[in-house]
């Protein structure tokens, strides 16, 4: 197969956050996180970047990112297009609302050949995720055969808010199951999720959760075009506006199908993300301190 690919999902909105943070500095050096994710991919082999963007904001990933990253790795556009819906669709009057993320992935479908990773452009993965999915897909994928790396809940949720997660059900190396849970925050400091009825329930703070950390071939496109499709005849007459399809979710039907498995890799990496504004000041401190440390040079992109 063709080198592994690392593809980064920057469509979002950003309502929670309240702007465009896939792009908004973190780093003391003018750095997104999104620089550090595509540095470290850059050190663990990757040399191919596909940015998944509107294409609205193309011009300001551009200027805040891609003119500087060009020397070190080939950047690629993929536009996540609200209109680029299954033939027998169409987009509900005054949606403005992205499809998810299942849609953002199948955005790719024109310009990637070869093993890709995926990630959220606004989490911080640590430097061994990136060596571990890359060795996996250098080495070890195949068509249906999946990966994910996962994270301690406890370890991915901010005082801030609540988050969105996908819990994991591991079953040895392998994922038996995985529910998105859309609210995941302390109530009287104990972890609880919402139910649809909006009771609170209990969760455990070392339940693996999914960060969006995938590793799939090209083979993934065309089921996650059905499970789409799915979700449309399903959904759209009901929440034209606001509702969405994930990937945890699509991955989710398809161990349920057995269209797919999942191989769950581990990594050592704390998570760092901006969830809301307030989880900024958090996030800026800790890659002050992975510089100062070493881990980082001051300019990311010196030549």
């Amino acid at each position: 197969m063709s080198k592994p690919v690392l593809a980064i999902l920057a469509a979002g909105m950003g309502s929670r956050y309240g702007g465009l943070k896939q792009i908004d500095t973190v780093g003391n050096n003018g750095e997104s996180i999104i620089d550090f994710s595509i540095y470290d991919a850059i050190e663990a082999g990757f040399e191919t970047v596909v940015l998944i963007i509107r294409k609205e904001h193309e011009e300001a990933f551009e200027e805040a990112l891609g003119k500087k990253i060009r020397p070190f790795i080939n950047v690629i556009y993929a536009y996540q297009n609200l209109e680029d819906i299954p033939d027998g669709f169409s987009v509900p009057e005054g949606r403005e609302k992205p499809w998810g993320t299942t849609h953002a992935l199948l955005s790719l479908k024109n310009y990637v050949t070869s093993p890709f990773a995926i990630i959220n452009a606004d989490d911080y993965y640590g430097k061994n995720a990136f060596k571990v999915i890359y060795n996996f897909l250098a080495n070890d994928v195949k068509d249906h055969e999946y990966a994910m790396v996962g994270y301690v809940l406890e370890n991915t949720i901010t005082e801030h808010g609540t988050v969105s997660r996908a819990v994991c059900q591991p079953k040895g190396e392998f994922l038996a199951q995985i529910v998105e849970r859309a609210k995941i925050g302390l109530v009287n400091q104990v972890l609880k999720y919402e139910e649809s009825d909006g009771s609170w329930v209990d969760i455990q703070p070392d339940s693996l959760v999914s960060m969006n950390y995938w590793g799939f071939t090209p083979a993934v496109f065309d089921y996650f075009e059905d499970v789409f499709k799915r979700f449309l005849h399903r959904e759209l007459d009901g929440n034209p506006m606001k509702c969405e399809h994930v990937i945890p979710t699509a991955v989710g039907e398809g161990l349920k199908e057995e269209k797919l498995s999942v191989r769950l890799l581990s990594s050592n990496d704390k998570w760092y993300g901006v969830t809301y504004k307030e989880d900024k000041p958090t996030v800026v401190a800790a890659l002050a301190n992975m510089k100062e440390a070493g881990d980082y040079p001051f300019d990311l992109w010196k030549q």
